[in-house]
């Protein structure tokens, strides 16, 4: 093997190749892959996701490199211990060698943590410490490291952080409108999908537009202008929980309505935690549910579905527009992300909304998802590219575990 070289990043360059477990925690999901890496080398091996943890109807699942089903269980899932208890189980019965390291994907690190590293004790402190800023996430993630590191004594875990794309950003975009000693306790905009984000510009390389527009939307939504690779402005703020509708958050809201509620409904932290994370959005909105698809079935006869979906689109639109303005144009359009990447009739609806600039869509190419989807005539292109967050944390876990 050749002798390590770091980097101006302090990650290190190596040649071996090793396989290494991603695990992206969610609120009430896990996803995970074990892949093969080297340095020009991205195998997957195993695929699979815990989804619905803690609820009622969970369900599990895995695949092999060739799509084959390895296990697809239908059964409540009760925790992230169990969650995790059935990535090892598929591995071991998968005949998976045990990783040479584990990735995680970090929402939130606080303004301490703002660079994806290997978990020592100290960042574990600080990672209990920026809990605060994303309870329900950060719990879910602390608790598969910290059972990762047990079930997998001795081998290396890296802290791939969601914030970390966004940590240069300008201040005209970082600091929020609050008073300004507020700023030293760490309140201002983070940003998040950053490992999204990252994934995206991996795929346009080399012809990365100068002016970009990321649009992640799926059960949480965000959308990111990007100028010459640098994030300079977001949609989502200090928490996961601002910014455009999403299926159960609810997206920037005027503060007077929290402040409203505290005052003349007694609502407690707790309370309005669980009503601006939880119970807002698509499902609080329809009073159906914060899923895209069964909102399009219901939409059928519903009008809150319809209504849901179509103030969806229409804050999505916005942020475009916004962004487009932050970055004085716009060269090209992404989407990503569950609806993003599946929802041909939302893209559709979202950019009819933006003819003013210019954007056209190929109805068929969208229909489709064949790349561009933008009519030849389209004043930017737009595109659909699946988000490979999974790929970006096995890249800084292969880079920082070497």
């Amino acid at each position: 093997m050749s002798p390590a070289a770091p980097r101006r990043d302090g990650t290190v360059e190596h040649d071996r190749i090793v396989p290494i477990l991603a695990l992206n925690s969610g609120s009430s999901s896990l996803k995970f892959g074990m892949y093969r890496v080297g340095p020009f080398l991205m195998e997957p091996l195993v695929t699979g996701e815990a989804e619905s943890i803690g609820e009622p109807a969970g369900r599990f699942w895995a695949r092999d490199a060739n799509g084959n089903e390895l296990c697809s269980e239908t059964s409540p899932i009760l925790s992230d211990r169990d969650a995790m208890l059935g990535i090892a189980r598929v591995l071991a019965t998968a005949g998976i060698p045990t990783p040479a390291a584990i990735g995680h994907r970090v929402v939130h690190g606080g303004p301490s943590l703002r660079d994806h590293c290997l978990i020592d004790a100290s960042v574990l402190a600080v990672l209990d410490a920026a809990q605060a800023f994303a309870p329900v996430h950060s719990r879910a993630a602390l608790a598969v490291i910290r059972f990762a590191q047990g079930h997998y004594p001795g081998i290396p875990q890296v802290a791939c952080v969601d914030t970390a794309f966004h940590s240069h950003l300008p201040d005209v975009s970082r600091v929020l409108p609050v008073a300004r000693e507020l700023q030293a306790d760490g309140i201002q905009r983070y940003g998040f999908h950053g490992l999204s984000c990252e994934s995206i510009l991996r795929q346009l390389v080399p012809e990365l537009p100068h002016h970009l527009i990321v649009a992640h939307l799926g059960h949480g939504a965000s959308v990111t202008a990007i100028a010459d690779g640098r994030s300079i402005d977001t949609s989502m703020g200090l928490t996961p929980t601002g910014g455009v509708i999403m299926g159960t958050r609810s997206g920037d809201l005027d503060p007077g309505v929290l402040v409203y509620l505290v005052r003349e409904k007694r609502y407690d932290a707790a309370t309005l935690e669980a009503l601006v994370d939880h119970r807002s959005g698509l499902v609080g909105i329809s009073g159906v549910s914060g899923d895209m698809r069964l909102l399009r079935a219901a939409a059928i006869s519903n009008a809150s579905a319809r209504l849901a979906i179509e103030m969806f689109c229409y804050s999505v639109r916005k942020q475009i527009a916004a962004m487009t303005a932050a970055l004085g144009g716009v060269d090209a359009i992404v989407f990503t992300g569950g609806i993003g990447e599946h929802d041909a009739a939302a893209r559709a609806e979202i950019c009819d909304g933006l003819s003013w600039m210019g954007v056209r869509l190929d109805d068929a190419r969208n229909r489709s998802a064949t790349n561009p989807i933008s009519d030849p005539a389209s004043g930017c292109a737009v595109l659909v590219l699946p988000s490979r967050e999974d790929e970006q944390i096995v890249r800084h876990t292969w880079a920082l575990s070497g």
